[in-house]
């Protein structure tokens, strides 16, 4: 085992429910944020974290690799908040195949709520550019792969999303944040 995650995720796999609680407080920041990205509003957030977490404790045997336990937790909180989304008839904006690209993190940046409305108001494909290249620091060939597009086209979609930023937070907001 590499780390004090992997160790826990290990125990956890074999049935240790202190360790999984353990691993779930050092993921809740996170896993609260990449909710709320998705959600828009606390209530639903929430709904959507004690879903994944019990979808999680129960299925944590499955899980093959322990290094891999924040991936795989993300997976299912997002899933969960897709489930969510569609059951609401609410707009679904990142892909499942990005999930698997998130890097473990935990400078993970909340944005602030104006950032969030107007991301909230993008095309999904830029929204997504823009939070797994800014939020998520992937390199430009990893959000390429796991949107099935060129790299040129994610260019284009980080470009883009940029000026609609720009035209609705203002010059010195954009600024702060994206460049």
């Amino acid at each position: 085992m590499n780390n004090k995650k992997e160790h826990l995720a290990f125990k956890a796999i074999h049935g240790d429910k202190l360790a999984f609680e353990e691993l779930l407080k050092s993921e809740g920041e996170k896993l609260y944020k990449i909710a709320f990205l998705h959600m828009q509003n606390k209530e639903d957030t929430l709904d959507v974290l004690q879903e994944a977490t019990c979808k999680a404790y129960l299925a944590i045997a499955q899980l093959k690799e322990p290094a891999y336990f924040s991936t795989w937790l993300i997976k299912i909180l997002i899933r969960s908040a897709y489930k969510e989304l569609e059951r609401k008839k609410k707009l679904i904006t990142l892909p499942e195949e990005t999930i698997t690209y998130i890097l473990e993190s935990n400078q993970v940046e909340e944005p602030t709520f104006d950032i969030t409305e107007s991301l909230a108001t993008l095309k999904p494909e830029y929204k997504n550019a823009i939070l797994l290249f800014y939020y998520y620091d992937l390199p430009i060939r990893t959000i390429a792969a796991s949107m099935g597009k060129p790299p040129s086209t994610i260019k284009t979609y980080l470009r883009r999303a940029k000026l609609e930023l720009k035209q609705k937070l203002g010059d010195d907001y954009y600024a702060q944040r994206f460049t």
